[in-house]
């Protein structure tokens, strides 16, 4: 199998996501903003694990990894139980377009993407004129994936995907990824301590893995290194903005856009997408294969598209989002969210999405009141708040 960022959309897109989700998020991910990893991501003794790196390294030298990189790339790794926790744990759901654009065109995230455009437009308007990738669809992926480099992830690679690959579920793609990273090492472009990333692997700004930042990673700054782990961010965008375009991202085209706008009749469309049942619909062109060859979701490729909008000074989409299936609308949810809060049962957040937070947060109030704790909302609970 052919192992890319859209086949491995696990974790993508998690870090930042889960910088703003207030009520909706109960994933916490450490970040070079957040300091120390916690306990389960430091490496513990696992006599398995090291049999298993002992092998490991006889294969790695046989693909031509040098024993001086193996030694470097090894030095303080270990078995992280942590990783395996979470790669177990995931859960498999559907969020509703409505919760996802509440998260990945928040506000926040609004206000964040235009600072970070302006700051970074000199570099993105080069960036832009090399890939024809718009500055704002780049800073759009930047501001999905981490937060605008906010949380680009600080668990060791080496050791996060070695241990994925001895745990065995999907060992043969982390073992790529190991060899991968091993090669990174090699070639010089960052050092041991210096190659981080999310708990699954996923590397800087822009979240690549480590066979994708061999595909498409690029020296923008002419600094000899690909180094898409520095607080510059020239290497991660014009890395980002060359896979888009290898990818098939088409100049002058728009991603999309919302049906009764001009962005919708600026093309003709490959589909017309309503991802809610009464929602807003889209015209989406094919520049929406591309993103979604970075991440292989309709979800996140309209909140690409539509974040980058509104960095460019977009509005906001025009239709209206049906009630969810309890009856609620994202403002019913809200209301509940700040009533909840106010009343000690706190949400983490007043966004409208009901996530684990807020689920217990539902049913801490529901026990309180002698109700059976369900943790749904309601509107019949709203109006008794």
């Amino acid at each position: 199998m052919s192992i890319s960022r859209r086949n491995f959309t696990i974790g993508l897109g998690a870090l930042g996501l889960a910088a703003c989700q207030g009520g909706g998020s109960a994933a916490t991910f450490a970040s070079r903003s957040e300091g120390a990893l916690p306990a389960d991501l430091m490496p513990q003794s696992n006599a398995g694990y090291d049999a298993w790196v002992a092998s490991f390294k006889a294969r790695a030298a046989g693909q031509g990894i040098s024993p001086a990189t193996l030694r470097q790339g090894f030095a303080g790794a270990g078995y992280l139980p942590g990783v395996v926790k979470r790669d177990r744990n995931q859960t498999e759901f559907s969020r509703t377009l409505e919760d996802y654009l509440a998260i990945a065109a928040s506000e926040e995230r609004i206000t964040k993407g235009r600072a970070a455009f302006a700051r970074h437009r000199a570099v993105l308007s080069q960036i832009e004129a090399r890939y024809g990738v718009p500055a704002e669809v780049v800073t759009a992926v930047w501001g999905l994936e981490s937060f605008y480099g906010e949380r680009r992830g600080n668990v060791p690679v080496v050791s996060a995907t070695s241990t994925l690959a001895y745990d065995g579920r999907r060992g043969a793609f982390f073992e790529k990824q190991l060899i991968a990273a091993l090669k990174i090492l090699e070639r010089g472009d960052v050092s041991a301590q210096g190659l981080t990333g999310s708990w699954a692997g996923a590397m800087g700004h822009t979240q690549f893995i480590p066979t994708s930042y061999q595909a498409f990673a690029v020296d923008f700054n002419g600094d000899g290194r690909r180094d898409i782990w520095s607080d510059d961010p020239s290497d991660s965008l014009a890395s980002t903005a060359a896979y888009l375009a290898k990818s098939g991202w088409k100049s002058g085209e728009k991603w999309g856009g919302e049906m009764g706008t001009a962005a919708a009749s600026s093309a003709t469309p490959v589909k017309i997408l309503q991802p809610d049942a009464g929602g807003p619909r889209f015209a989406v062109f094919r520049n929406f294969n591309a993103i979604k060859r970075y991440n292989n979701s309709d979800n996140y490729a309209i909140g690409v598209g539509h974040l980058s909008d509104r960095i460019a000074g977009g509005g906001p989409i025009q239709a209206r989002f049906g009630p969810d299936k309890y009856g609620m609308t994202i403002d019913d949810r809200k209301a509940l969210q700040e009533k909840l809060t106010a009343r000690g049962f706190d949400t983490g957040g007043t966004d409208g999405v009901i996530g684990p937070n807020s689920r217990k947060a539902i049913a801490a109030y529901q026990q309180s009141v002698g109700l059976p704790a369900t943790g749904d909302p309601s509107r019949a609970l709203l109006q008794r708040l």
